[in-house]
C-alpha cells in the first residue's frame, strides 16, 4: 500500500470532518408508509481535509499526487484523526484537490475530499460486550494511569 509521505503535514482542523455514505435503501409505499432496509454493510466515508504547506511540501504533495498516486486514482495509507483516535486509513482522492491557494507570504492551502475504504467505527464486540468501558473511557484511563499501583522492578 502506498504511504502518505511522512514529511507532509496532517490535515488542518478547519473544515475537517467525515460524511458516511448512507447504507439504507428506502421504498415509499402507496399507503404512505415506507419500507426501509440495510443495502450494504461496507460503508465508505468521505473525509473533507485541508492542508497548509510550505513551498517544498507543496511541491512534494503535487508531485506525489501526480506521479505516485497516478493523478490521485490509487489508494494510499493516510494518517487521520477520527473519534477512535489517530490511525492510518485506506483512502483515495474523490477528485483532484483544490489549490494551491497562497496563504500569507509562502504557505499553500490544498483542500480535498478523501474516500475512506471503511467507515471508522468501533468493532461490534466492544459495543455489545463492553459499552460501559467505551462510554467511560476517560475515567478508566485515569484509573489505570494515575491510581493503579506501579509494578515493582524485577530483580
Amino acid at each position: 500500500m502506498i504511504a502518505y509521505p511522512e514529511c507532509l503535514p496532517e490535515p488542518q482542523r478547519d473544515g475537517y470532518g467525515f460524511q458516511p455514505v448512507s447504507p439504507m435503501a428506502r421504498s415509499e409505499l402507496q399507503s404512505g408508509r415506507a419500507r426501509q432496509r440495510r443495502r450494504f454493510t461496507s460503508v465508505p466515508t468521505v473525509a473533507s481535509v485541508t492542508w497548509l504547506m510550505d513551498d517544498g511540501e507543496a511541491q512534494l504533495f503535487e508531485g506525489w499526487f501526480e506521479h505516485i498516486l497516478l493523478s490521485g486514482s490509487l489508494w494510499f495509507q493516510c494518517p487521520l484523526k477520527t473519534p477512535l483516535g489517530m490511525d492510518e486509513h485506506r483512502a483515495r482522492f474523490v477528485d483532484i484537490y483544490e489549490g494551491p491557494i497562497l496563504v500569507g507570504e509562502s504557505f499553500w492551502r490544498f483542500t480535498a475530499k478523501l474516500e475512506l475504504f471503511k467507515r471508522p467505527i468501533m468493532d461490534a464486540e466492544w459495543i455489545i460486550e463492553a459499552p460501559d468501558y467505551i462510554a467511560m473511557a476517560d475515567i478508566f484511563d485515569i484509573a489505570m494511569n494515575q491510581k493503579w499501583p506501579k509494578a515493582e522492578p524485577a530483580l
